[in-house]
């Protein structure tokens, strides 16, 4: 168990300051392809260790969505807000999300700090089917 977990306090690891290139898909499709064989060699359903990416921001985050949708920034960004005003409302009130793709989201606990409250979240995705790029509704249970 971490410091931070039995002190209540949060920690946040730094990275380097330095902002960093973009990745090259091909440059780490090798090692998570070595370590997705690795997992399916090693058998067995119980939990195994992820590499943690980096983190994505609110900025990030819309400028991924103006660029997939075609539309502007400036008619973006109030969406996006009020999508995740109404997430962290709805999570705060320890409502089960069900969002698709996106996953089932369930409170699983949650903890008073002096800043606000820490939520710990179970979140459950399907393996998209392949049905040539169709995403039938009855072809996945969660």
């Amino acid at each position: 168990m971490s410091n931070s977990a039995k002190t209540g306090k949060s920690t946040q690891v730094s990275t380097s300051t330095k902002p960093k290139p973009a990745p090259d898909s091909s440059a780490e499709a090798a090692p998570v392809a070595a370590l997705q064989t690795n997992v399916a060699q090693a058998g067995g359903d119980g939990p195994r260790p992820v590499i943690a990416g980096p983190i994505m921001r609110k900025k990030e985050l819309i400028d991924t969505v103006v660029e997939r949708s075609g539309i502007k920034k400036k008619d973006a960004k109030p969406v996006i807000d009020a999508l995740l005003g109404v997430l962290g409302e709805a999570l705060a009130d320890h409502r089960e999300l069900n969002l698709l793709p996106f996953g089932k989201f369930k409170v699983i606990n949650e903890k008073d700090l002096s800043n606000g409250k820490m939520l710990r979240v179970k979140i459950r995705q399907i393996q998209p089917a392949d049905n040539n790029g169709l995403n039938g509704a009855g072809s996945a249970k969660l």
